[in-house]
């Protein structure tokens, strides 16, 4: 079966909008049927070539410039296109195409029988504005006759006017356009010229008094002089009737249904006058003619008075507004001064509010690094305790445990002197080891007996104390003991060391003391086996990273003296505060002192000035505390004890506190040590699993940073918690952190020079 063929229709519209839409609407509803598409006729006029359409009108192109006349072409060319556009966009989903059609001098009817034939035109539905874009309303129905006459009889032809489809007629001298029902919608009657009328005058003429005139006519017609004089007077007559046509009349009308204002053609009354009655008739016309030319000079030259009426007033108009311009100049040169004078205070006030407002930004960045600096700080301390409670849990996941003499040697480079501690400059028996990447203190006990050595194992493995250095192994040969390792040293170190950078604040001092003292309390109070330290000294009191104190030595050496009992340790605690206190190893000067009723000044000379600015009111209760501790065996009183000594340091650690949170976190910065170890190396720069300064750190997906070896060791021993936080790690992989290498390296090379 054959495709089926899809029939062009050629659609004529003019610029009116509404009636091409109208005319576009009728010709798809006609074919909705159909497989169609349109072809969209428009004519182009070339009259933009010597005028122009202006909001004014319709003015000739040398009237404006050149610049001007292309815009005013371009905007009237894009009206078209915008109007093309709409006809397009109303054919919806039928094809359709835009032919525009160039129209010079020959008339529109005559060019649209040319684009039948040209085109092969077998549909053409023509709108009424089609043809009225050249011409009046008259002409634009005799053209569509002329076409609707002359078109092929290949092509259908459909008019449509207001959305219908009219029916042209024609009817003697008369043209009819009717709508579908046989209502007339126009008529046209054709002009009629004075020769016609003259000739059918005549013809009825003679045909009425044939009888009465026969020789009259065959004597005057048929003479040929006469008859040719005849066709020069007519000739004459009908060309000056057409000058009077074309100066009075329009070109055209045409005359809708019910319209009283028809001008038809001219139908004289045939009567008996003769020729001297239509001259006359012709020179009251051309009075008539006259008589309104001299009307129209009336007017004009009314209109010209007019014109100079409107002139001077339009020289007055100019002269007020030259005066309103001075006024205008003066109020702006006024206001122009007003408004420099209020960009100046803008400018001030727009100065002080940025001064202010830097300095609200200063204030708040300061309190902002502050509160950076306390977070820092607790930081540190959580993650120091939680690194250490993850250590020693390892190392004390049994209790304690016993090393052989073959890992003791592995752990001490074979005992190197170079891991042998030194206190107060001499050679001690203890040597720093690393056991599972974890730094422990050995202590070498080579003296003591296999069963009492047995007896000291088992007393030390049963305490456990915050403040109490913990035991986390021991071996039988050589005989020692291993201890958790305390990275800043001994107390006695810490205060007689006279370096800047190994000092202790007053803050720091009363905290120490407080956990001293609960080391004691808890040895004293123990209920299965009180135990007396007897030997305590500010050597036997070690500090760990976070400057902690931990007492070590208790246990481990024998006591043969009968004064050695609870009262030597509460001496004790009075020496360790004088010591506190004053930073010498010689509490006699404070003694003098506390025996002259107290004086603050007499106190605040003997004062450790590397603690820094000592609050005197608590220096005075610690220095009288002190007292009562050291009198105990001259005067014995029933009421001192280890517990109250303590409850009284922790009501000084309490005023103390509040001290520092009142003067801010300087206090606390201030009294800072480096808690890496026996250097002033940054602790972020230390393994937290070496304990180490690190040469090739990555990060965990714990968020620490460790040496590469040893957290590879870590994960490869089976390992899958955190080494700092005992947490389960998400992932195994490490990343290379070169940023903390880079300032390690910088640090290292600053301090080597």
């Amino acid at each position: 079966m054959d495709a089926i063929q899809t029939e062009k229709i050629y659609v004529a519209v003019g610029n009116d909008v509404q009636d091409g839409l109208k005319t576009l609407n009728w010709a798809l509803k006609k074919w909705n049927s159909h497989p169609i598409s349109i072809a969209v006729l428009h004519v182009t006029h070339n009259s933009t070539k010597d005028y122009v359409y202006t909001p004014f009108g319709k003015l000739p192109a040398r009237s404006v410039s050149e610049e001007k006349l292309q815009i005013l072409r371009k905007d009237e060319q894009d009206k078209i296109n915008k109007l093309l556009s709409k006809y397009i966009a109303f054919c919806g989903k039928v094809p359709a195409e835009i032919l525009e059609v160039e129209k010079f001098d020959e008339p529109m009817q005559k060019r649209v029988i040319d684009l039948i034939f040209g085109l092969g035109i077998t549909k053409l539905v023509m709108g009424f504005s089609f043809m009225k874009p050249s011409m009046k309303s008259k002409g634009a129905i005799s053209g569509l006759f002329y076409v609707h006459q002359h078109k092929p009889s290949f092509c259908e032809l459909f008019i449509i006017c207001g959305g219908k489809q009219v029916f042209l007629r024609g009817k003697n001298d008369e043209k009819i356009m009717e709508d579908d029902r046989g209502v007339m919608s126009a008529r046209m009657r054709d002009k009629v010229t004075f020769k016609d009328w003259l000739d059918k005058w005549f013809n009825d003429k003679t045909n009425d008094s044939q009888d009465r005139s026969t020789s009259l006519s065959s004597t005057n017609l048929e003479s040929p002089l006469n008859q040719n004089q005849w066709e020069f007077y007519l000739q004459e007559i009908e060309k000056y009737y057409q000058e009077l046509l074309s100066s009075n009349l329009e070109e055209g009308n045409c005359v809708l249904e019910n319209d009283d204002s028809q001008i038809g053609p001219i139908e004289p009354h045939v009567t008996e006058h003769n020729n001297y009655d239509m001259a006359e008739e012709l020179e009251s016309r051309i009075r008539e003619e006259a008589s309104a030319r001299e009307e129209l000079k009336k007017e004009s030259d009314a209109e010209k008075e007019q014109t100079v009426e409107m002139k001077t007033e339009l020289e007055e108009r100019k002269r007020s507004l030259r005066s309103l311009t001075e006024v205008q100049s003066e109020l702006s040169n006024r206001l122009q001064i007003w408004t420099l004078a209020k960009t100046r205070a803008e400018t001030q006030l727009e100065k002080a509010v940025g001064e202010r407002s830097e300095m609200v930004r200063e204030i708040e960045e300061l309190r902002r690094q502050r509160d950076v600096f306390n977070r820092r700080i607790e930081f540190c301390k959580e993650k120091d305790a939680i690194g250490m409670a993850a250590s020693l849990a390892e190392m004390t996941c049994c209790a304690f445990r016993e090393y052989t003499e073959e890992e003791l040697r592995l752990a001490t480079d074979n005992f190197s002197d170079r891991l042998r501690f030194k206190s107060g400059g001499d050679w001690t028996n203890v040597y720093r080891g690393r056991f599972n990447h974890s730094s422990v203190a050995i202590k070498m006990l080579p003296s003591l007996s296999h069963q009492h050595f047995q007896s000291k194992v088992r007393l030390l493995g049963d305490i456990r104390q915050p403040h109490l250095v913990a035991m986390v192994g021991f071996c039988s040969e050589p005989k020692c003991i291993v201890l958790e390792y305390m990275g800043n040293g001994s107390l006695r170190d810490m205060l007689f060391s006279r370096r800047r950078n190994r000092v202790l604040r007053w803050h720091d001092r009363i905290r120490i003391a407080t956990e001293v003292c609960s080391g004691l309390g808890f040895l004293n109070a123990a209920e299965l086996r009180p135990a007396i330290h007897c030997h305590l000294s500010s050597s036997k009191i070690l500090l760990d990273r976070n400057l902690v104190a931990k007492i070590t030595g208790f246990g481990l050496l024998e006591c043969h003296d009968e004064q050695c009992n609870v009262e030597s340790d509460l001496q004790a605690i009075g020496v360790l505060l004088i010591h506190l206190l004053t930073g010498r190893n010689w509490a006699g000067l404070v003694e003098e002192v506390m025996t002259v009723d107290m004086d603050r000044k007499a106190l605040g000379s003997v004062l450790d000035e590397m603690a820094g600015q000592w609050p005197l009111d608590l220096a005075r209760e610690l220095a009288a505390l002190a007292m009562r501790c050291m009198s105990i065996k001259a005067k014995p009183n029933s009421e001192l004890s280890i517990a109250r000594v303590l409850e009284e340091l922790n009501e000084i650690r309490r005023n103390g506190d509040e001290i520092v949170e009142r003067e801010g976190p300087k206090t606390i910065i201030g009294g800072c040590i480096d808690r890496a170890g026996s250097s002033d190396m940054p602790s972020v720069f230390l393994c937290p699993i070496l304990q180490e300064a690190m040469t090739n750190p990555h990060v965990a997906a714990d968020g620490f940073s460790y040496e590469l070896e040893a957290i590879e060791h870590w994960l490869q021993s089976g390992r899958d918690t955190s080494p700092m936080t005992n947490l389960r790690l998400k992932h195994t992989f490490l990343t290379p952190n070169h940023t903390l290498r880079s300032l390690i390296q910088d640090w290292q090379t600053n301090k080597s020079t």
